[in-house]
């Protein structure tokens, strides 16, 4: 009779002597042997048989079926070869038109065609066994998860700006930060919260940079997203749809990463076409008239005309020279320079402002820790009572969450408000410091650079005919307003 070996492990710890696929396929070669078998073929694989979809498993049927002739299928033993009652279905057709035999060594077991009850009832039973380990197994690995998750412990794989590690002596695992691609996430993060670059051009810039999976691969348009969306980079894990803290270093803050969200949302809102040669004002105007979008148009391979889309067909299609506009742009520019003694007038004018805003935020502070020092205490006294049995473990666990969620909102705006001074006057310094050279780096810049610029300085940009309207972004405005009084309002 025809014979066929199967041999399959699904974890590593099966791949010890005694499970692995040679030890198996020994085995199995001696019982051949014993059944004066001919052996057509042997299947050796490292498959789940709890996946929904089986392709080598169907390999080994797809053959059996094919076969003109009887096959013994030749297995270790029965969870080998399943763990579940779907394959039975398969497997018991095949055998009662005669094309099957069922050979599970350790179980000294053989089914074949003319099978008594008996033999029928072993072979369901042995199943019945194997899927109850799996169903034991699922259990356990779900306790562990949700131990895991309490702890802060990492669920899989760590994303891309982190490497899973294990200390060689204690086998201890772990997940650090990896240096090398950290900073590339980081700049990610950065550059798409300024709304000025899409998934496609952070994929074509990261590659360009030299950014790769942990296996060496370029990263794609889907990566990015994945990226983007990812709560780990700020401190959470997504576990069976709600976020737990990770004990891990996050690596950006809370806010850029919701201020990418919004930037996500508003590609999705206002669909555009972005063309492979960028324009200075590309994206970055709508007309005054109907609100609709001003697109770049190339005319003779070197001349740029802006010109309202007129989606709501209720604008005449007006045309403007990008050469005036930046005629503007430049303009605006060169009122920006500040001799340095003006510079530091206008920093601490910037400052005395806030003043009264500080003291707000010093309020703010102080509420949230108290409220803060409330949950924890609230938390105290539900786990005495945990304890004492006086409520249950759903009730609590419920609980645990909502006040956590609380403390770890108000955590993030103490870490928002504790850094919202600094990091102003900072800013304002360095724009200012900035917008000292901004005629001479517009001048030198690429396009790209331009557009950049361009954001970076002006907001609400419009086309109203050939007009162009504009605010600008604090504190350029301030610098403007001391061109044009020269009185910083000391």
């Amino acid at each position: 009779m025809k014979a066929i070996i199967l041999a399959r492990v699904s974890t590593e710890e099966q791949m010890t002597e005694g499970q692995s696929i040679p030890a198996q396929i020994g085995r199995a070669r001696e019982y051949a042997k014993r059944k004066d078998f001919d052996m057509v073929k042997e299947y050796q694989f490292d498959e789940s048989s709890t996946k929904d979809k089986r392709a080598k498993f169907e390999k080994v049927i797809e053959d059996i079926r094919k076969s003109k002739e009887a096959i013994a299928l030749i297995v270790e033993t029965v969870d080998r070869l399943q763990r579940s009652f779907k394959e039975s279905v398969e497997l018991d057709a095949l055998r009662k038109e005669g094309k099957l035999e069922l050979h599970f060594i350790r179980e000294n077991l053989i089914v074949h065609k003319d099978s008594n009850s008996s033999e029928i009832q072993r072979w369901d039973l042995a199943t019945f066994v194997a899927k109850s380990f799996v169903l034991q197994i699922s259990d356990n690995v779900k306790r562990t998860f949700s131990n895991k998750v309490k702890l802060g412990e990492i669920i899989g794989r760590a994303p891309i700006g982190y490497l899973n590690v294990t200390d060689e002596i204690t086998e201890k695992k772990d997940v650090i930060v990896d240096r090398v691609r950290a900073k590339y996430i980081c700049k990610i993060f950065k550059l798409y919260s300024t709304g000025d670059c899409s998934m496609k051009y952070l994929s074509k810039l990261m590659n360009e940079e030299g950014l790769t999976t942990k296996k060496g691969k370029k990263l794609g348009v889907r990566q990015m997203e994945l990226i983007l969306k990812n709560p780990f980079y700020y401190g959470y894990q997504l576990y069976k749809g709600e976020l737990y803290p990770h004990k891990y270093e996050p690596l950006i803050s809370y806010e850029l990463f919701l201020q990418c969200q919004k930037v996500k949302e508003g590609y999705k809102k206002i669909p555009r076409k972005v063309s492979e040669k960028p324009f200075v004002f590309q994206g970055l105007m709508t007309c005054a008239n109907c609100g609709c979008r001003i697109t770049p148009e190339l005319k003779k391979g070197k001349y740029v005309y802006y010109h309202c889309t007129n989606h709501k067909e209720i604008c005449e299609k007006i045309y403007v020279n990008q050469d005036d506009l930046l005629k503007e742009v430049k303009a605006v520019f060169s009122k920006l320079v500040l001799s340095d003694e003006e510079k530091d007038r206008l920093v601490n004018s910037l400052k005395a402002t806030e003043e009264g805003k500080n003291e707000f935020q010093k309020m703010q502070l102080k509420e949230l820790r108290k409220e803060n020092d409330r949950i924890e205490e609230k938390i105290s006294i539900m786990y005495e009572d945990r304890l004492s049995g006086s409520i249950t473990i759903d009730f609590y666990n419920k609980k645990f969450k909502e006040l956590m969620e609380k403390k770890q909102e108000n955590e993030f705006k103490m870490k928002r408000l504790n850094n919202a001074n600094k990091n102003y006057y900072i800013t304002a310094n360095t724009i200012l410091s900035l917008a000292q050279r901004a005629p001479e780096i517009f001048e030198s810049s690429e396009t790209e650079e331009k557009r950049q610029l361009v954001n970076f300085v002006f907001q609400n940009l419009e086309l109203d005919g050939k007009k162009l309207l504009f605010k600008t972004k604090t504190p350029f405005e301030r610098v403007l307003e001391y061109q044009s009084t020269h009185n910083w309002g000391d």
